[in-house]
């Protein structure tokens, strides 16, 4: 049986672990402002980094199957996690189309390294996935790829610790490795990262020099997004401005208050789900 045509006018879904994949909806809305997005960050169950990939599936099953009933017109896995170990999974269970952070910031690295060396900053979790060493290693044969696990960025960026000395030395011991293998390419890769991008930067051009590229895969994710929806007819028409619709599994008031820094705007529409 042939599945219906997908809707352009329907909302984008979006789903992470918590509230760093708001970064990349922040994005989206900045590259697509007039595409409707609902968001479901799975807060009962964050973190997503510590987990076991077969754990890690089950999880992005249920948050994807979540938006589909919710009539989606396609899904961004917004967290890094997810992205390293379940997209072919939700592209066999569901039908319809499911796009990922990890390529967009592959492809977006190998772009910008001109040495052929580039560093990840990630979760301890994608780091083992080695889903980015694939990635690059798909789009370049000269490439190498360096992981360094950086998981103090995610606590910082959701207490709001993104500038001052903490920060500053959490970098400093994350990207030391990265700039003694000669890295030219620093990878944000994982969607709390971007709210310590100053502070990120800082330390690589000291460390690596002025010459080095912090890429954000969030804004990698968001431009790809909207080259896939134009090529497959599913943009949405410039008639209004698109609309955001948050939903969570636990603790929908903090997370309003938490949010905002995140998105970059108020965050009233916050609604508890169950999955």
């Amino acid at each position: 049986m042939t599945a219906p045509p997908l809707d352009p006018s329907a909302p984008l879904g979006v789903f992470d672990s918590g509230l760093g994949g708001l970064t990349v909806v922040r994005a989206l809305r900045e590259v697509l402002p007039e595409e409707s997005i609902v968001y479901l960050g799975d807060t009962a169950r964050v973190p997503y980094g510590t987990k076991g990939p077969d754990t890690v599936v089950k999880y992005a099953l249920g948050c994807s199957k979540a938006l589909v009933a919710r009539g989606v017109k396609a899904i961004v896995i917004a967290c890094n996690t997810v992205s390293a170990v379940a997209p072919e999974r939700l592209r066999i269970e569901l039908d319809l189309p499911i796009l990922s952070v990890i390529e967009p910031g592959a492809r977006a690295a190998v772009a910008a390294t001109t040495r052929h060396r580039i560093g990840v900053l990630a979760t301890a979790g994608t780091i083992a996935s080695g889903a980015y060493p694939r990635a690059v290693g798909t789009l370049s044969t000269r490439a190498e790829t360096f992981g360094q696990a950086a998981p103090l960025f995610v606590p910082l960026a959701e207490e709001g610790w993104t500038e001052g000395d903490v920060p500053r030395l959490a970098a400093e011991r994350y990207l030391a490795p990265l700039a003694a293998k000669g890295v030219d390419v620093v990878v944000l890769g994982c969607t709390h990262y971007p709210l310590l991008r100053p502070t990120i930067e800082e330390v690589a051009r000291r460390l690596i020099g002025p010459h080095v590229a912090v890429v954000d895969s969030a804004h990698a994710t968001a431009e790809d997004t909207a080259s896939f929806l134009r090529e497959r007819g599913l943009a949405r028409r410039k008639e209004s401005p698109g609309t955001v619709k948050l939903l969570v599994t636990d603790m929908p008031r903090s997370f309003a208050d938490q949010a905002a820094r995140f998105l970059g705007e108020d965050a009233h529409d916050v609604h508890a789900i169950d999955l």
